[in-house]
């Protein structure tokens, strides 16, 4: 399923690293950047991840929520977060229910063989609700947390 920018996000409700649930509805008059990577500790996931955490602190000063998602368990989480000292919180998703809401879920090629697997993907949800950028595929994991942040600048 492909989201349309300026259309409606789609709900979600899962537990994230903080301890919480998180739903799409308690981001409402805020905006939610959505970025999804298919595991924890792993490299290009690694350097995305500690991308974002060194551009953070812009994301907060421009008071944008900044949630990563994967399939990975919270304990999982929780060392990926220990280990590379990231501020934002990382949402489980092991039955891929959110990611193939978002269209980050789907066949790909890995090692020339096709399978299914977490696409990398990135969401930019305005205050109301709407998808206002879409990245349906993340191809430099490590530099594209700056594009996300320059396509902020712009709003």
């Amino acid at each position: 399923m492909a989201l349309q920018e300026g259309g409606k996000a789609p709900d979600f409700d899962l537990e994230g690293s903080d301890g919480q649930r998180h739903r799409l509805a308690d981001y409402a008059g805020r905006v939610l950047v959505l970025y999804f990577y298919p595991k924890d500790n792993t490299p290009g996931c690694s350097k995305e991840a500690c991308s974002f955490r060194e551009l953070f602190a812009e994301l907060q000063q421009r008071g944008v929520t900044l949630l990563g998602v994967s399939k990975d368990s919270l304990a999982s989480h929780d060392r990926f977060i220990e280990k590379f000292g990231l501020p934002f919180v990382l949402l489980s998703d092991p039955d891929c229910v959110v990611q193939t809401a978002y269209g980050a879920y789907g066949e790909k090629v890995m090692y020339g063989k096709k399978t299914m697997g977490t696409l990398r993907s990135t969401v930019v949800i305005g205050p109301d609700g709407s998808v206002l950028k879409h990245w349906p595929q993340v191809r430099k994991a490590e530099e594209h947390p700056a594009e996300v942040v320059a396509y902020l600048r712009s709003l």
